[in-house]
C-alpha cells in the first residue's frame, strides 16, 4: 500500500511540474525554451512566450503577436529549433561579431537573441522586423487569415491532428482534383482549336498539348498547396517533410513541363525550316532541340539540389575545376563543336549537296555536334570531325548555277574538211536546240590534230541543279552526237596505227611524191586567193 501511495505521488509531482511553465531568459538556451515551451501544447501561454520578445522595450501586443507569427512561421515551414544545440552559457559570444549575440535560424541570419543590460536574452529589434517579412512570404494572399478560421471547423485531436486540419486536407484535395480537371480540359479544348488554325492539327495539337496539360496541372496543384499548406499548422515533423516534397515537386514539374515545351517548339521551328530552301536548318532543329533540352535538365537539377537545400555554389565551383580538367582533356571535342557553330553561321554547304574537302568527296547527310555524315559515291559513310571540315578548303558542287561538260570528239584523218565543217555546225546546233545548256556560253571547235585522229573540242555547261540531271543531260547530248556522226558518214577516231610497205616486188611503189618548190609556191598562191 505504501508503494502505491508512493508510486502516486511521484507521478502527481511530475504532472505538476509538466504543467509548470517554464520562464528563464538567462541564457540563448533559456529564452527560447521559454519562447517554444509556452506555444505547445493543447493550452498554449503566449503571454509568457512574449516575455523573450522584450515586452518592457515595445509594447506588450507586439511582443505577443511576434511570439505567435515566429511559433506559425516555424510550424508553417516546417523548421524545427534543436533546443539542445543552442549554447547554454549565459555570458555567450558570438565568434563573428564578438557580442553577446545568438543566431537563432542560420537561414535567416537577422533572428538572433541579444543580451540585455540585465543579462537577460532577448530577440533583437531586427528579429521583430524579420519576423513580419516571414510571415507576410510564409501567408502570402490572406491565407494566414484562415489561421483564425480554420480552428473553428474543430479543435479535438485524433492520431496527432486536430479535426479542423482532416477537414482542410479534404478540402484541399477536392480542389486540387477539380483543379486538374478544369485545367486539362481547357488545354485539351481550347489550347488544341487555337493551335490547329495554324495548321498543325494532328501533330502538336494532340500529341503534345495534351502531353503538357497534365503535368502543368500538377504544377498548379503544388503551387496551391505550398500556398495553403503553412495555413494548416501541422506538426513541425510532418509540416517539415511536407514542405520538402513539395518544394521538390514544383521545379520537377516545371522541367517537365519546359522538356516537353521544347518539343512542341521545335515541331514548329521544323515546319518553318521545311518551308526555306536551305536543307541546313533542317539539322539544325534537331541539334538546337537536344541543346535546349539538356539546358533545362541542368537548370531543373540544379533548382531540384538548391530545394533540397544542397549548396550549390560549392557544387557549381566544382563543376567549374571538373569543367577546366575535362575541357583540357577533350580539346577535339570542344574544336569540333565550335567547328559546327561555323558551319551553321558560315553555312558553306548544306544538306544534300556534293562536296570536296582533300580527300573527303561525297554528298551531305547530316551535320552534327561534333561531326557530318557524307555518302561517298562508292555508297560508304565517312563522318567527318566539324573542325577539319571548318579548316579545311571546300569545294561545293551543289552550289554551281551550271554543271560544265568537256570532251575531245575524235574523228578519222580521211574525213573532208567540209565535212569537218558541216559535223562542227551540227554540233553547235545539237547544244542550242538542248533545253538544259547554257546558250550564251558554248565553245564547240575543231582545235587539235592528234597521232591518230582529229580532235574538235566539245566544251559546254548544263543548267541542273543535280548531279542525277547533269548526266542525264550528258547522255542525251552524246547520244545526239552518234547519231549525227551516222547520218552524215562521219567516222569516229580510237588510237589506232597504219603499217605502210612502200616498195614490194612486182608492186607499184607507194613512196609519197612531191610537187617542186615552184609548183608548189604557185599551189599556194591559188589557195589564199580561193580563201
Amino acid at each position: 500500500m505504501r508503494f502505491l501511495i508512493t508510486l502516486a505521488f511521484i507521478i502527481s509531482s511530475l504532472w505538476l511540474q509538466a504543467q509548470e511553465p517554464f520562464i528563464d531568459l538567462t541564457t540563448p538556451q533559456a529564452a527560447a525554451k521559454t519562447f517554444l515551451t509556452n506555444l505547445e501544447g493543447e493550452d498554449p501561454n503566449d503571454s509568457l512566450a512574449a516575455l523573450p520578445f522584450d515586452p518592457q522595450k515595445r509594447t506588450f501586443q507586439t511582443a505577443r503577436r511576434s511570439a505567435i507569427k515566429l511559433k506559425r512561421v516555424l510550424d508553417g515551414r516546417g523548421i524545427i529549433l534543436y533546443l539542445d544545440e543552442i549554447p547554454k552559457s549565459a555570458n555567450y559570444l558570438d565568434s563573428a561579431s564578438n557580442k553577446n549575440k545568438y543566431i537563432l535560424l542560420e537561414e535567416h541570419p537577422k533572428i538572433f537573441l541579444l543580451k540585455a543590460e540585465n543579462g537577460k536574452w532577448y530577440f533583437s529589434d531586427s528579429s521583430i522586423d524579420t519576423i513580419d517579412e516571414l510571415y507576410d512570404e510564409t501567408f502570402r494572399f490572406g491565407t494566414g487569415q484562415l489561421l483564425n478560421l480554420l480552428p473553428r471547423l474543430g479543435t479535438r485531436k485524433t492520431f496527432g491532428l486536430y479535426t479542423y486540419q482532416y477537414i482542410t486536407i479534404f478540402l484541399l484535395a477536392l480542389i486540387s482534383a477539380l483543379v486538374y480537371k478544369v485545367f486539362s480540359f481547357f488545354t485539351e479544348r481550347i489550347f488544341s482549336r487555337i493551335v490547329k488554325k495554324f495548321g498543325y492539327e494532328g501533330e502538336a495539337s494532340e500529341k503534345y498539348l495534351w502531353q503538357i496539360a497534365r503535368p502543368t496541372s500538377v504544377f498548379i496543384i503544388v503551387l496551391l498547396l505550398l500556398l495553403f499548406t503553412p495555413a494548416l499548422q501541422l506538426p513541425v515533423t510532418y509540416s517539415k517533410y511536407v514542405n520538402l516534397i513539395l518544394r521538390v515537386m514544383l521545379p520537377l514539374f516545371g522541367t517537365v513541363i519546359m522538356y516537353r515545351m521544347v518539343s512542341i517548339a521545335s515541331v514548329f521551328l521544323m515546319r518553318m525550316a521545311q518551308r526555306t530552301e536551305s536543307t541546313l536548318d533542317d539539322q539544325l532543329v534537331p541539334l538546337l532541340r537536344k541543346t535546349l533540352k539538356t539546358f533545362v535538365i541542368i537548370i531543373g537539377t540544379l533548382l531540384i539540389l538548391d530545394n533540397l537545400d544542397v549548396p550549390i555554389l560549392p557544387l557549381l565551383t566544382g563543376l567549374s575545376i571538373g569543367g577546366l580538367a575535362f575541357a583540357l582533356a577533350a580539346q577535339d571535342t570542344i574544336k569540333n563543336f565550335f567547328g559546327s557553330v561555323m558551319i551553321f553561321i558560315d553555312k558553306p554547304f548544306q544538306v544534300g549537296d556534293w562536296i570536296t574537302a582533300n580527300d573527303v568527296d561525297g554528298t551531305v547527310e547530316e551535320v552534327g555536334f561534333r561531326s557530318s555524315r557524307i555518302r561517298t559515291f562508292r555508297n560508304s559513310v565517312i563522318y567527318v570531325p566539324n573542325s577539319k571540315l571548318a579548316d579545311n578548303t571546300i569545294d561545293n558542287h551543289g552550289l554551281r548555277k551550271y554543271r560544265r561538260f568537256y570532251t575531245q570528239i575524235s574523228i578519222t584523218y580521211d574525213t573532208p574538211p567540209e565535212m569537218i565543217e558541216v559535223f562542227v555546225e551540227g554540233l553547235r546546233q545539237i547544244v542550242e536546240d538542248h533545253p538544259h545548256t547554257w546558250k550564251e556560253n558554248y565553245h564547240v571547235y575543231f582545235n587539235e590534230m592528234a597521232s591518230s585522229s582529229l580532235n574538235i573540242m566539245f566544251y559546254v555547261f548544263f543548267n541542273v541543279p543535280t548531279w542525277g540531271e547533269e548526266l542525264q543531260a550528258r547522255h542525251e547530248i552524246l547520244m545526239s552526237i552518234m547519231r549525227l556522226g551516222r547520218e552524215i558518214g562521219v567516222h569516229f577516231a580510237f588510237p589506232t596505227q597504219t603499217l605502210h610497205i612502200e616498195n614490194l616486188p612486182g608492186q607499184p611503189s607507194l613512196s609519197p611524191s612531191f610537187l617542186s618548190g615552184q609548183e608548189a609556191e604557185m599551189k599556194l598562191q591559188t589557195f589564199f586567193k580561193k580563201g
